[in-house]
């Protein structure tokens, strides 16, 4: 049931406890705020009491939510949870027309994502690009810490499913992801992706290609290998990716 929600969420695990430990501390400040409010009313205990104590409890949990989100770092992920919460109650689609509009970029990366914090540094306070998923092959790297700060959800990928199955191409698009940004990313794309996203994913090479590319080449690798041949002109290539050039 827990690995169910996980993936329903699409976090990590240290993000997943948060998030539970925030449900388990906001309902029980839920709990305690209605019977001090309902304590000033000098109501006793009876039906009509926990009739109000149910709808008092219901008034005051999202306040009491997103309260506990906010030094546990989970303050994104619960407005954005209440928000569709809303849209459900209301009978609205879960898709506003400003997230519509609103250009949400996945970004892959294998390892410590200082190109991954930069792009999100970069787009913090622009309303028509957003950041909207981190996607990562190893469990461990460091970016996914970068994206637990930021609020930002994240993919585990395993390798079966990206090369062998649907390339995650269904959870992207429930992530309403519109490009991809490949910073840092170690695998090559499969095709079902490159269908899935045509002329949608750059790749960000540390070099002027087409020198110091290919296998290898990424990372502190390539700068050591422009450094050793010294090179009078270096820099970076930012370039679409396709079946022929990843």
């Amino acid at each position: 049931m827990l690995k169910k929600w996980k993936e329903k969420w699409q976090v990590s695990w240290i993000q997943f406890t948060l998030i539970i430990c925030t449900f388990a501390f906001g309902g029980s400040l839920c709990g305690f705020t209605a019977r001090k409010l309902l304590t000033l009313t000098g109501i006793e205990k009876g039906l009509f009491y926990w009739i109000l104590y149910i709808i008092v409890m219901t008034i005051v949990w999202p306040f009491c939510v997103i309260l506990v989100s906010i030094p546990l770092g989970q303050f994104n992920f619960f407005r954005n949870y209440l928000q569709r919460m809303g849209n459900k109650l209301r009978g609205k689609p879960a898709t506003s027309n400003q997230q519509l509009a609103t250009k949400r970029i996945a970004i892959f990366a294998s390892g410590a994502g200082s190109n991954a914090q930069k792009i999100i540094e970069h787009l913090q306070n622009n309303s028509n690009i957003k950041v909207g998923l981190i996607v990562c092959n190893k469990p461990h790297a460091r970016v996914i810490k970068i994206a637990e700060n930021n609020g930002i959800s994240i993919l585990l990928i395993e390798k079966d499913q990206f090369f062998k199955g649907d390339a995650y191409v269904g959870v992207l698009k429930n992530h309403a992801i519109d490009f991809i940004v490949l910073a840092g990313f170690l695998w090559k794309v499969p095709l079902n992706l490159l269908k899935a996203y045509p002329n949608k994913i750059i790749n960000i090479h540390p070099a002027l290609l087409p020198k110091y590319g290919g296998k290898g080449m990424y990372g502190h690798f390539v700068h050591e290998a422009v450094i050793e041949n010294r090179e009078t002109e270096s820099g970076i290539t930012i370039h679409y990716v396709n079946e022929h050039f990843d």
